[in-house]
């Protein structure tokens, strides 16, 4: 329930955004003095596919947040995107994979991209998980991440309970390792140390923010904003341990 309160918070008075699925919420508002659009990805008990009613992102949720997307950019204002992520995970299902949630997953994406090089600002708001293939179609392509510290807040690819078996660890072999290895690790701080993170932020109330919480992070976002200057995301190679990645792309661009 972050993500939706969050977003309920932080778009207090704002438009709401009609005609998409009930797993999201999408509303026209204003952050500072700027017009934004403010997008969540919230739980649906009542979702026509069982394996998307707790927060995953799955077929609709995909088409839904690319239309959402599409819409902002057709208006041509270039408005700011704000997306308030907080998604346990992708939907993994038969009928998800049948019916194409890779194209609905990889559609969303690919709009957040579009908007972020068509000149929108994409600011993505971590409240809670940001987990799979999830966070790869609903905040990964923001020009900016923004991370509330708290323990329930974290990135990765997967789960601990999955990634263990997927390594053949257990779960506390999983944890040990994590502890030298920032990839694999979920705390906060490790994923910070990849360069990813523009900022991250303590609240005093991450379950129900107060009005000095909304304050603080909707400060943070205007700054955010202010502070895009190109519609790459090349400010995420700075850090110590991605000094591999910043070489490759070197090597790259010269033989290239």
């Amino acid at each position: 329930m972050r993500g939706l309160q969050w977003f309920n918070a932080l778009s207090a008075g704002a438009t709401p955004v009609e005609g998409l699925p009930a797993s999201l919420k999408v509303a026209d508002g204003v952050l500072g003095e700027q017009p934004v659009r403010f997008i969540a990805v919230v739980t649906d008990a009542q979702n026509r596919f069982p394996r998307a009613r707790n927060g995953e992102v799955g077929l609709l949720e995909g088409w839904g947040l690319a239309k959402a997307v599409d819409d902002a950019i057709a208006r041509g204002d270039k408005r700011p995107l704000i997306a308030i992520v907080d998604v346990p995970s992708q939907a993994y299902g038969r009928r998800e994979e049948a019916l194409g949630i890779h194209q609905a997953l990889a559609a969303a994406a690919e709009s957040y991209a579009r908007a972020r090089l068509a000149g929108h600002p994409v600011i993505a708001l971590l409240v809670g998980k940001a987990m799979s293939g999830a966070f790869l179609a609903h905040g990964y392509q923001a020009n900016r991440l923004i991370a509330l510290r708290d323990p329930g807040v974290m990135v990765h690819a997967m789960g601990k309970a999955s990634a263990a078996r997927v390594t053949l660890r257990s779960v506390e072999e999983l944890e040990a390792l994590a502890a030298s290895v920032p990839p694999m690790a979920y705390d906060i701080d490790s994923y910070a140390s990849l360069g990813l993170l523009w900022e991250t932020l303590s609240v005093s109330q991450i379950e129900q923010p107060t009005v000095q919480d909304v304050e603080r992070v909707g400060d943070c976002l205007v700054s955010a904003i202010k502070d895009i200057e190109t519609p790459d995301l090349s400010s995420r190679l700075g850090a110590t341990h991605r000094a591999a990645s910043s070489h490759v792309r070197q090597l790259l661009r010269e033989q290239w």
